[in-house]
């Protein structure tokens, strides 16, 4: 038997649709500042990244919209808010490089 080849693409989430009704110039690999609960959810694939979209205030980006439905198990402690704003984590420089684009 032969081994299945490595996927080295460590992406759990890609907007599909924007690729799709947009003309992507240039792509940008930002983190997200997550609570646990987030994390377990994206891992586990729930999460809907369709209607989000970026906004920047006092020069840092926020991503809006975007979904994160909450496991049960895991936000037990907390009430989770499945829709609230998250910090976009990029370096400086290109931060600016897109505020200089708009």
């Amino acid at each position: 038997m032969s081994k299945k080849p490595s996927k080295n693409d460590n992406t759990i989430a890609r907007n599909k649709k924007a690729w799709h009704d947009y003309f992507i110039e240039e792509e940008f690999e930002a983190g997200l500042a997550l609570q646990g609960w987030e994390v377990k959810s994206l891992r586990d694939g729930r999460a809907q990244l369709t209607e989000s979209y970026v906004i920047i205030r006092n020069g840092e980006l926020f991503l809006f919209g975007a979904y994160f439905s909450p496991l049960v198990s895991t936000s037990t402690h907390i009430t989770p808010d499945p829709t609230r704003s998250r910090k976009l984590l990029l370096h400086v420089h290109e931060i600016s490089k897109l505020v200089g684009g708009v």
